[in-house]
């Protein structure tokens, strides 16, 4: 279960896309779902991605089906937001399940202690980029951003930091995601045409994506909240160096020594991280080494294994 559709490029919608595909792998038959009514398929097991919002299937298919098994899949939203602003909904779906699924170590700080035995971490994979593809350009020192603008990924922070750089900095910021309202897209225009060491894609694609990411020389992680988000582990297979806020969602994946943290929303502190990778190739050579050490947490094997122990511990 995902509440995004089938041509959404939501982190959700990968999410299942790419676990549906791992699992048939492991020889189960899997249907990705917005929904789930009464009368649908009675299927064995459900996996649902959000407990908020994808309670109404997590409800339905507990009462139809109490006996069978029922995962939910905890989002950043779900951890950072909801269980606050709506923790009548959000807490029912994690009382109803068999299983908790996090996407990163720290989950289980964040979530009433009565639920963190049955929580599982998978670490969400990546693929490692091609040997041809082109590398950074010397003219600039490109940092790239990739993710939809809105609020929880502080999506312009990156571009304020590097408002304030010297001007004989080489610092460019590539953004690539969807604004998530027209507000976010006259933000990101208005920024490219006031700072010139910006420059916003819009929605491309993920071949265009692993692009950047290849000639990139960092990348830059500004969310205020995040479930575990993929592009860090495609930045760590990659050998990408990560300037990331100081965030659970960041540090559950990175860990809490990660040298290359800023404090959230911290354009000073974040700025100063972006001169100090410019000018220190040992330190950016150190973040990179980090990044690349983690990189056998998020291969395809590791996530397979993680969600097949999940099933076969619910279906015991």
């Amino acid at each position: 279960m995902t509440p995004a559709g089938p041509r959404s490029r939501a982190g959700n919608r990968a999410t299942a896309t790419r676990w549906a595909r791992l699992l048939r792998t492991a020889g189960h038959q899997v249907s990705v779902l917005e929904q789930w009514r009464p009368g649908d398929a009675p299927f064995d097991v459900m996996l649902a991605l959000h407990a908020w919002r994808s309670a109404p299937s997590i409800t339905a298919f507990a009462e139809r089906y109490p006996a069978r098994a029922l995962i939910v899949v905890l989002t950043g939203t779900d951890i950072y937001q909801f269980q606050h602003s709506d923790p009548a909904v959000t807490v029912a779906s994690l009382d109803r399940a068999d299983a908790l699924i996090g996407l990163h170590d720290h989950v289980g700080r964040d979530i009433p202690a009565r639920f963190r035995t049955i929580l599982h971490t998978v670490r969400q994979s990546a693929t490692p980029l091609p040997a041809s593809y082109r590398g950074p350009v010397r003219r600039r020192f490109e940092l790239c951003v990739v993710g939809h603008l809105r609020d929880e990924k502080d999506s312009l922070r990156a571009a304020l930091a590097a408002r304030s750089l010297p001007i004989g900095s080489r610092v460019h910021v590539l953004q690539a995601g969807r604004a998530h309202t027209p507000d976010w897209a006259a933000a990101a225009e208005a920024e490219m045409a006031a700072n010139p060491r910006y420059t916003w894609y819009d929605e491309i694609g993920q071949g265009a994506i692993r692009r950047l990411y290849a000639r990139s020389r960092a990348m830059i992680m500004s969310s205020v909240m995040e479930g575990g988000a993929n592009v860090v582990s495609e930045a760590c297979v990659a050998g990408l160096p990560i300037l990331a806020s100081h965030i659970p969602g960041n540090t559950g994946l990175l860990g809490d020594d990660y040298p290359g943290l800023y404090p959230v929303g911290d354009t000073a502190a974040l700025s100063r991280l972006m001169r100090r990778i410019e000018h220190d190739p040992d330190h950016l050579a150190t973040l990179a080494a980090h990044c690349r050490a983690l990189a056998p947490r998020f291969t395809p094997d590791a996530e397979r294994k993680a969600l097949s122990r999940v099933i076969a511990g619910v279906m015991d």
